[in-house]
């Protein structure tokens, strides 16, 4: 059995505080506004990042764009390996994504395959303008020809390495972490 021990904290909650409301600015600048933007998360840590970037806009912009709930499970290529009942949340998606800027929100990006199936899912309800990716935190080791239009954080890792993304919401802290399997 492996074990996992923590390496080092590369974010703390204000470092995740500060990347958020960046993201903010960024995607407001690069849509020139937030009229047609939505913001959907991608459960589970995607979900209350999505929740903060939609409130840093409001403040910046006075307007709070839409957020969505994406529940990928189910789109998932490793579906038959993740468990025999995998557990579906469901996707919320109260508002027409046609003609919509959909962004993305994601915790960490890593093989892009977490964000395929979030494509696919998007697209099999909509079609969008645009599907825009934003995520916390970056650590490379693509597998899939997908890249993030906006990154809190770029983490170059080794593949013993583990990014794990706390937020208040789900964990009652906020920081990042890399985690380092050991033998």
């Amino acid at each position: 059995m492996r074990k996992i021990q923590d390496k080092a904290v590369i974010m703390d909650g204000q470092g995740v505080q500060r990347a958020l409301t960046r993201i903010a600015h960024e995607i407001i600048e690069k849509n020139k506004g937030v009229k047609d933007v939505v913001l959907l998360g991608i459960r589970t840590r995607g979900v209350p990042l999505a929740e903060y970037l939609a409130g840093a806009i409001e403040k910046i912009e006075g307007y709070r764009p839409p957020i969505g709930l994406l529940d990928i499970t189910l789109y998932r290529d490793d579906l038959s390996t993740l468990a025999y009942q995998p557990v579906v949340h469901g996707t919320e998606i109260p508002f027409d994504l046609n003609g919509k800027i959909v962004v993305l929100v994601d915790d960490v990006l890593y093989t892009g395959r977490t964000i395929r199936a979030a494509l696919d899912a998007v697209i099999d309800m909509g079609r969008p303008q645009s599907i825009r990716l934003a995520v916390l935190v970056d650590r490379g080791h693509r597998e899939l020809p997908i890249r993030a239009d906006y990154v809190g954080k770029n983490v170059p890792t080794s593949s013993r390495e583990v990014v794990s993304v706390q937020l208040e919401a789900c964990d009652g802290v906020e920081q990042v972490i890399i985690r380092e399997f050991v033998d």
